[in-house]
């Protein structure tokens, strides 16, 4: 089983969420990854609309978010 990657930045625990948040913004190949506070602090935005961002992409079926 793969460990769950850090935050390259703070290297707080990543939810699986994020990871797939990480991939759909950024680059599908990522290999490190933010926590959603880092890629809100990245994209100048607040935690609240990254988690509407990650509903939004569940409701369309992305397959990144399962």
């Amino acid at each position: 089983m793969r460990q769950n990657p850090g935050c390259k930045r703070c290297g707080a625990r990543l939810k699986r969420d994020w990871i797939a948040l990480n991939q759909k913004l950024i680059r599908r190949d990522l290999k490190s990854f933010l926590c959603l506070f880092c890629l809100a602090d990245d994209f100048d935005c607040s935690t609240d609309d990254l988690i509407l961002k990650i509903e939004e992409f569940k409701e369309q079926g992305c397959s990144l978010f399962k």
